[in-house]
């Protein structure tokens, strides 16, 4: 992680700690990564509550709710598919504040339609309409993609806090 993102993450854990704000995350292609940087802090146990890493589609459908009909439709990639990750995330834990990533990190997995560096991200606070970003990357490197992804899913909880 940058220094940058690194000194972000520190206050949005602070800014957190002051309005009693917990966070949880729901990740694919990042796997792991955000709940990774938030608990790479000292402290963060009284604002993380939890990460779930469901990379496949029954972890998905298991784990946060995401219904098959979503799946079969629109696929895991997806604004549907992010959008049942964060409500997923936010309904099975103590979660306040909520942020999911599905997207095509690389090299392979792309397609015309959804080709790699496709990430769908959601994110949602308790009582608000959750947030949908698109973002289409490019074919950066596999590393490069997720840890764009980590650096938007910081700026998406950010968001949450105003």
């Amino acid at each position: 992680m940058t220094p940058a993102l690194q000194y972000r993450t520190e206050v949005l854990l602070a800014r957190c700690r002051q309005q009693g704000l917990r966070i949880a995350t729901a990740e694919s292609c990042t796997g792991g990564l955000v709940a990774g940087l938030l608990t790479s802090i000292a402290g963060s146990s009284d604002v993380v509550d939890c990460g779930f890493v469901t990379y496949s589609n029954a972890s998905k459908m298991k784990m946060l709710a995401v219904s098959a009909e979503t799946l079969n439709a629109h696929g895991a990639v997806s604004r549907e598919c992010a959008g049942e990750m964060v409500l997923g995330a936010l309904s099975n834990s103590e979660a306040d504040i909520a942020v999911s990533i599905t997207g095509i990190a690389g090299p392979g997995g792309g397609t015309e339609t959804k080709p790699v560096g496709l990430v769908h991200f959601a994110c949602g606070r308790k009582g608000r309409e959750p947030i949908h970003r698109e973002m289409r990357l490019g074919d950066i490197s596999r590393d490069a993609v997720r840890m764009a992804s980590v650096s938007i899913a910081i700026e998406l909880l950010e968001s949450q806090l105003v």
